[in-house]
């Protein structure tokens, strides 16, 4: 079922509804009236125009109750003694919408016109205490239309309270189970990296030892141990909305430049302009801005030289890593689940992100972060 159907049948059951009353109204109108005079033909349409303004209620719950209050009164008032039928029908559908005050307004204004109407066309002249009672019952059908509209309000309300509280506990169960699914990934990362550690300590202080060159291969699988536990800490920490540690920002940018140089990257570094308060997401998605980067650099591009330049603005902050590896013009590009995830971060702070083989060869990561607009 398309998003449209419920609608479309809605309009059809109003419209059905609106042909329907329309009807009882001429014919009760016809059964109580045998002349085609001007005047009579007045009410006959008065009497099909209060009807079909039903077709539009729900879209115009307000108007048709004005319209259908005026045709009623229109109606009486040249002699033809229908019930307001029409009325009662729009009652019950402003109330709905919840238009509470201007239904009381319309109907007390309706109340006060219809006995002077039927006074002016010579109806109910059989005494005051028939036009007390017709009142009474008048009034009464009001309430109880009213009544009904605010009913089915209430009880649309509630329904709609419901979904939203099964929707808001979807999405804390699934927050909750991607938390679990976390804590799980970072045990299990965690006991593996750690053996990795293990033994590449191990080996470092067996070649110390000995007196035996360590190869750099062996300090930086060392080192990204290291990282690797502190980053894994740092995530679920985040996870666990503890702040007790604080996140890798701007600051351990140069310490990340320096282990890539250690696995035998020739890169290097340049910070330019001054740094004015900056947010806490910018700093947080820079690092990773060239976390990953390099760490492509150093799996796929198969470069010599990599360099970091990060340009501190009054209004945005800069970054752009160039490498001379493998990559040319024509090189199709396939985002991977990095690129993916630095754009994600970047269009999240309404930055721009820019990632593409260099003309002269080797690949380019260029994003631009609002200052001012992140938080």
């Amino acid at each position: 079922m398309s998003a449209g159907e419920p609608a479309v049948r809605a309009r059809f059951a109003d419209g059905v509804i609106a042909v329907g009353v329309a009807a009882a109204l001429l014919v009760t109108g016809l059964s109580g009236q045998r002349s085609t005079t001007n005047i009579d033909m007045l009410g006959y349409a008065l009497l099909t125009a209060g009807g079909l303004a039903l077709a539009v209620r729900r879209r115009a719950p307000v108007t048709v109750l004005a319209v259908t209050g005026l045709c009623a009164v229109g109606y009486q008032s040249v002699g033809f003694d229908v019930a307001a039928v029409a009325y009662l029908f729009a009652v019950y559908a402003a109330v709905r919408s919840g238009h509470r005050t201007a239904t009381v307004a319309t109907s007390v204004a309706v109340l006060a016109m219809l006995p002077l109407a039927a006074l002016a066309s010579g109806l109910h002249d059989t005494g005051a205490a028939f036009a007390q009672a017709r009142g009474a019952l008048e009034i009464a059908w009001l309430i109880a239309a009213a009544a009904a509209g605010e009913a089915l309000r209430q009880a649309e309300r509630r329904a709609d309270e419901a979904e939203r509280t099964r929707e808001e506990t979807a999405r804390r169960r699934a927050d909750e189970e991607r938390l679990r699914i976390a804590r799980e990934l970072h045990d299990s990362l965690t006991h593996q990296i750690s053996v990795i550690k293990v033994q590449a300590e191990a080996a470092v202080h067996v070649a110390r030892k000995r007196g035996e060159e360590v190869p750099p291969a062996l300090l930086a699988i060392q080192e990204a141990g290291r990282e690797a536990s502190r980053e894994l800490r740092a995530t679920l920490e985040a996870l666990r909305d503890d702040d007790t540690t604080p996140p890798r920002g701007l600051d351990d940018v140069p310490e990340m430049v320096e282990r890539a140089r250690a696995i035998g990257l020739d890169a290097t570094l340049t910070i330019g302009g001054r740094r004015h308060g900056m947010p806490a997401a910018v700093d947080r998605t820079v690092y990773r801005i060239v976390q990953e980067s390099l760490t492509n650099i150093a799996r796929h591009a198969d470069a010599a030289t990599a360099s970091v330049r990060i340009d501190c603005r009054p209004d945005t902050l800069a970054v752009r890593i160039d490498d001379d590896g493998r990559a040319t013009p024509h090189t199709t590009l396939t985002p991977g689940l990095g690129l993916i995830g630095m754009r994600e971060r970047v269009t999240a702070l309404g930055g721009r992100l820019r990632a593409q083989p260099r003309d002269e060869g080797g690949f380019t990561v260029q994003a631009e972060l609002p200052v001012d607009q992140a938080s």
